[in-house]
């Protein structure tokens, strides 16, 4: 390991003498290689704070170029970018803020044909991606090549963080897939563009994203290993969940079509007209309290994980997303379904997949899930 220089000792004082990290903890940033996929609201400031701690190599992975309507929270880029590549003009701005680190613009998208050969290249990942089909590439990827990696995601006015794929003792943490097991219907879970995004959240959550790198980088701290850390920007409460791993990691062999593995293979058109002809019927949560209350027969399933479920529940059958497939035998046909999950969405793609593929007429989603029972039915009850 290398020694640090006059300058660099300058620069990084501040860590330096810090007690719990000091010169060790800084020679590994120095040494070590991050790839950050995306330079948008989480990869900014994740890479900001990457480089001016001093990780010796910095790689970004866009092929977006910067709009006016990204300057509200990706904070790497000023009107003077518009129009620019995101990942040639993320270096530019890196390297004028630390020139003692290197950075390396991969202006391209990242595909299943190039994710391996790039990932292999670094020491861990950041996934900065607002997409499905990114996500579920970026995690099997870094399962194939035995890299960490940090995840992120913001929608509205809530972030996520979890750290996946870290091996210890010869055995490896959980990854993306135990924690989502199969990908939501793309017609149920709005984007950032359609549902909006709080500004300064991508900056609280990839500066958590920073900082879990430092740490696994340095050897630092306690990480989130095997825990999703949910942040509410309404309230500003954490909430921390445990990953049970479910040995996802043995089902990944190599990379697929990660487009048509999230559905985004049909045109909009062919989207459009089978929501015209399938409207999925859904029941409030008033709708539900009223059957409860009537000792109405009808059957109640919640398809989020167990450790969600541990959290809070609203009672019925726990038959995960993932376990669905294997178990549609449990759904009954006779009566009236309800189906559950957090926010409305997992569980209307349960419905839309058990009317299409089984032939189910008397099934309902509760719309807004577990969260809308909290905000208006039992105010008392924990959220995450």
């Amino acid at each position: 390991m290398s020694k640090l220089t006059n300058e660099e000792l300058k620069r990084y004082g501040r860590h330096l003498v810090l007690q719990e990290f000091g010169v060790e903890g800084q020679l590994r940033l120095k040494s070590a290689k991050v790839l950050v996929i995306g330079a948008g609201g989480l990869g900014s400031p994740a890479l900001l704070y990457l480089a001016a701690a001093g990780v010796g190599t910095l790689g970004v992975v866009d092929n977006d170029v910067v709009e006016e309507s990204n300057l509200q929270r990706q904070i790497l880029f000023s009107m003077d970018e518009l129009g620019k590549n995101k990942a040639t003009a993320a270096k530019a701005q890196l390297q004028q803020l630390n020139p003692l680190i290197k950075v390396i613009a991969h202006a391209e998208r990242l595909t299943s044909a190039n994710a391996l050969s790039i990932i292999q290249s670094y020491d861990l990942v950041v996934d900065g991606s607002d997409n499905f089909p990114t996500r579920y590439l970026v995690n099997d990827a870094c399962v194939l090549t035995n890299k960490p990696l940090v995840y992120g995601s913001v929608l509205k006015f809530e972030g996520q963080v979890g750290v996946f794929n870290v091996e210890r003792n010869g055995q490896f943490s959980s990854n993306y897939r135990d924690l989502f097991p199969v990908p939501p219907d793309p017609s149920s879970v709005p984007n950032c563009e359609q549902a909006g995004v709080l500004g300064v959240l991508p900056g609280i959550i990839g500066s958590m994203q920073a900082n879990e790198s430092i740490k696994l980088i340095s050897g630092k701290g306690e990480v989130l290993i095997d825990q999703l850390l949910i942040f509410d920007g309404e309230t500003s409460r954490q909430t921390i969940v445990k990953i049970q791993s479910q040995q996802a990691r043995k089902n990944i062999h190599h990379l697929i079509d990660y487009d048509e593995f999230c559905g985004l293979n049909q045109t909009k058109n062919k989207s459009l007209e089978l929501n015209k002809q399938t409207i999925m019927k859904e029941v409030t949560v008033q709708e539900l309290k009223a059957m409860m209350d009537s000792g109405a027969d009808f059957q109640l399933i919640d398809v989020r994980e167990p450790h969600e479920a541990d959290i809070c529940e609203i009672g019925g059958e726990l038959i995960p997303q993932g376990d669905i497939p294997t178990n549609v035998d449990r759904v009954s046909k006779t009566k009236k379904v309800v189906i559950h999950c957090r926010s409305g969405a997992r569980s209307g793609n349960m419905v839309q997949w058990l009317e299409k593929n089984h032939g189910y007429t008397n099934l309902y989603n509760l719309k807004g899930g577990i969260l809308a029972w909290a905000k208006e039915i039992d105010p008392t009850m924990p959220t995450y």
